[in-house]
């Protein structure tokens, strides 16, 4: 079986290449040909864990191949997908579907047999219709099928999603596009993975849905954690309570800096303009867009609050930009929130993440980059956990109070606890947790072994 992929960006490299995984032959198209180039060299433009070794195993066996020849990729492809980008358009928050169109009436014209078009991208309810027409406005002679497909893939884990999702997706009315989709997913389907069989605006809406719902939870439990500091609660012991409720669930329950990435800033807030396009106002999330918008400044003034109100000339150490680990992807991450309002309060940032420079760089300006977290802390006056990268988890805490001017951490992922930082002399600020006083740490840390 042979497909094309149009779009080779996170979505349309880990998905096209896990196809190739399951013995498919896949062509990733691209415009971009520095992208292709180095793909062909076989380098990786993004960051993913075990991406890399994926992509050398299927181009070595001739399943994967890259190209920016649409005519030459999608030749005798029986399903071409559609994985190019939908952002959010600054002026109104709607997803910019100028390039899924675009590709839409590229493909027409050189359709030759029986094809399915399947849109991969997030795109609002209508989007696959949409499609339709415009290919059969370009070529009426086509024989083709659209089928909407949506992603859940969560950075970091893509590949692991690809192999084990919790179910697929497939909208179309067409029995035939649903015979094809099936022979795609044969591998998932022979292992009983959930195929979701649903017209197209319902496959649509069902991304939007569940994006917007993880968002919600983190930031209910965010606002929960802010309840927590003024009540003496636990916002770890709360989480964790609720999520043995199997009505809930554990997941996306962890207090933090607020939501950030490619996927939930932009689909929650395409999902409320879908709302309010089709009178139905989708408040709860609406609120959740502006939770997380305050939530993110709030981190920076956390910050500011730490030093009595004025950062003027303060040396601020941020650990992990990346909007969450094992990604370089920073896109809406609160360090691109924090960073800058820091900075306008006249604190001077030194930064470490493990991945993200690269990227961070073409966002944030005037940030005093180190390769490691102890360089960082050298002559800082306070440091600051953005991003809960494993690396962070067990820092010399000695060798960073030797280093810093003053042993403040601010830890906005809660991977310490109080007694381990303050048995070591910090000041130590968490997220939704009660204050421990210093005396008190030395005994928590002997009745801990």
């Amino acid at each position: 079986m042979r497909i094309a992929m149009i779009g080779t960006g996170y979505v349309g490299l880990v998905s096209g290449t896990c196809f190739a995984e399951f013995g498919i032959n896949v062509t990733g198209i691209d415009k971009d040909e520095n992208k292709i180039n180095t793909l062909l060299n076989g380098e990786i433009p993004i960051f993913e864990p075990g991406l890399d070794v994926l992509v050398e195993r299927q181009t070595a066996a001739g399943r994967l191949k890259f190209t920016t020849d649409l005519a030459e990729g999608i030749k005798g492809a029986q399903a071409i997908f559609i994985a190019v980008g939908t952002p959010s358009r600054r002026e109104d928050g709607h997803a910019d579907l100028s390039y899924v169109y675009q590709a839409a009436r590229e493909i027409a014209p050189l359709l030759e047999d029986y094809t399915v078009i399947v849109t991969k991208s997030t795109v609002p309810v209508g989007t696959a219709r949409e499609v339709e027409r415009i290919i059969r406005e370009v070529n009426p002679n086509a024989d083709f099928d659209v089928a909407s497909n949506p992603e859940f893939l969560r950075e970091g884990a893509a590949i692991e999603d690809f192999m084990r999702p919790d179910r697929v997706v497939i909208g179309t009315d067409s029995e035939r596009a649903q015979e094809v989709m099936r022979r795609i997913y044969r591998p998932l389907y022979i292992n009983e993975t959930p195929i979701v069989m649903v017209a197209p605006e319902t496959s649509e809406l069902i991304k939007y849905a569940s994006n917007a719902f993880l968002a919600t939870k983190i930031t209910f439990i965010n606002e929960i954690a802010n309840l927590c500091e003024q009540t003496g609660a636990n916002v770890q012991q709360v989480a964790k309570a609720m999520g043995l409720d199997g009505r809930i669930g554990g997941k996306f329950l962890h207090a933090g800096p607020g939501y950030g990435g490619s996927c939930f800033p932009k689909d929650t807030l395409a999902l409320a303009q879908i709302g309010q396009k089709h009178g139905t106002p989708q408040t709860i999330v609406e609120q959740v867009i502006e939770a997380n918008s305050n939530r993110q400044a709030d981190m920076a003034q956390r910050v500011i609050n730490a030093f009595g109100g004025d950062v003027k000339g303060k040396t601020i150490g941020i650990l992990g930009i990346a909007f969450k680990p094992n990604t370089d992807d920073v896109r809406d991450a609160p360090s691109l929130v924090v960073v800058p309002l820091l900075q306008e309060a006249g604190a001077n940032i030194k930064a470490y993440d493990p991945e993200a420079r690269e990227q961070a760089e073409k966002h944030l300006k005037n940030v005093d980059w180190k390769t490691n977290a102890y360089d960082v802390a050298e002559g800082a006056d306070a440091l600051v956990i953005l991003t809960e990268w494993n690396e962070f988890r067990a820092l010399g805490l000695n060798d960073l109070k030797e280093k810093m001017n003053q042993p403040l951490l601010l830890d906005f992922r809660n991977i310490y606890t109080e007694a381990e930082i303050k048995a070591r002399g910090f000041n130590y600020i968490s997220i939704g947790r009660p204050e421990i006083k210093l005396e008190d740490c030395s005994a928590q840390l002997k009745k801990a072994g």
